[in-house]
């Protein structure tokens, strides 16, 4: 008896409870896993606390509304791929040919990476205002790095980098939907970014 007491004891204390933002991290991944093993309409907060096993008023705590979850779950996969294209584009340094082909590359696959889920995410919100605000923030800050990466190797004025970037970053997106659908190979569509965004900075490519 003492010794299964014991073992109690100590398994009790191994089951660390989670911060809030622990706690809120695991939500957004359960979700995700929702959305890639069930599609995004069986994401509502009452299915998301079954598959966390946690209470409903967990996720109520976090997100308040199934769009809430939405939002934070859209926002979260975005700035993922943000993160992971920042950190790919700063290794090395790159000649104006090797950044060119290097962003195409890693924009690319960065997007099919996050693509089926991002998109499911962004069609179950289609309509929301509050997916509007956020897309646009998120785009913004895809501009505001292709500009980063870009400007050493360009002569164009900073604000028409900027809608050059701008017109790329929906040219990548497009390319990644394609690559997503089987429309095209990866391959492929890194020739074809490539020749785009060489073309959009030439005067030094």
């Amino acid at each position: 008896m003492q010794v299964e007491k014991t073992k109690s004891t100590v398994d009790n204390r191994s089951v660390r409870r989670l911060s809030k933002s622990e706690r809120r991290q695991q939500l957004l991944e359960t979700a995700r896993l929702v959305v890639r093993e069930e599609g995004a309409d069986k994401l509502t907060l009452a299915h998301l606390a079954a598959r966390a096993g946690v209470s409903k008023p967990v996720t109520y705590e976090h997100f308040e509304t199934r769009t809430g979850l939405l939002i934070e779950l859209y926002r979260w996969i975005d700035t993922e791929r943000i993160s992971a294209f920042r950190a790919l584009m700063a290794q090395g340094n790159r000649t104006a040919n090797e950044t060119v082909s290097a962003l195409a590359k890693t924009y690319l696959a960065c997007g099919a990476d996050q693509g089926d889920e991002f998109h499911a995410v962004g069609s179950a919100l289609a309509g929301s205002e509050e997916k509007a605000v956020v897309y646009q923030e998120l785009v913004d800050a895809v501009i505001e790095m292709f500009v980063e990466v870009l400007k050493p190797h360009s002569n164009l004025r900073l604000d028409t980098l900027a809608l050059s970037s701008l017109a790329l970053v929906a040219l990548g997106d497009a390319l990644t939907n394609a690559m997503n659908r089987g429309s095209c190979s990866a391959l492929e569509a890194e020739e074809v970014f490539t020749k785009l965004i060489g073309a959009a900075i030439q005067d030094k490519v």
